[in-house]
């Protein structure tokens, strides 16, 4: 009973503070449920503007505050295709064959390779690497 007592009393103030375009600190800290020192160091950091009119008269403007609530929207993961290494011969390079074609280091290419974590091949003294796996990479560099 009391609580209906209380927003009857100050429906008409609540609605007059949703549509102003400039808002009192503790009015703010009201509508948006941010502390008093939230919003002075939002200011102090140049992310919402205010106004000092004097003392206990700081307004911000509630467009600033919307703003930082707006919705921000999170990328759907991905569905990751793992694709079997193929050591055909034709579909793998050498880790020289990487470095002249893309014209970097032997180092930097086998740096690259344990980083990605692509399968690799030894046979005799060459090491090979599956042609896509590789193209892939480089084709984002």
């Amino acid at each position: 009973m009391e609580k209906e007592t209380l927003l009857k009393k100050y429906v008409n103030k609540i609605a007059e503070v949703q549509s102003r375009e400039f808002l009192s600190v503790a009015e703010a800290t009201v509508m948006f449920g941010i502390s008093r020192d939230t919003i002075h160091r939002l200011i102090k950091r140049g992310i919402i503007k205010g106004v000092n009119f004097g003392v206990r008269l700081t307004r911000v403007k509630r467009s600033d505050l919307e703003d930082l609530f707006s919705a921000v929207e999170i990328p759907e993961k991905k569905e990751i295709i793992i694709e079997k290494p193929n050591f055909e011969v034709g579909n793998c390079y050498t880790i020289s064959e990487i470095s002249s074609k893309f014209h970097a280091d032997p180092g930097t290419v086998t740096n690259l390779i344990k980083r990605n974590k692509i399968p690799t091949k030894k046979v005799g003294s060459f090491v090979y690497v599956p042609k896509n796996l590789i193209d892939k990479i480089f084709d984002g560099k």
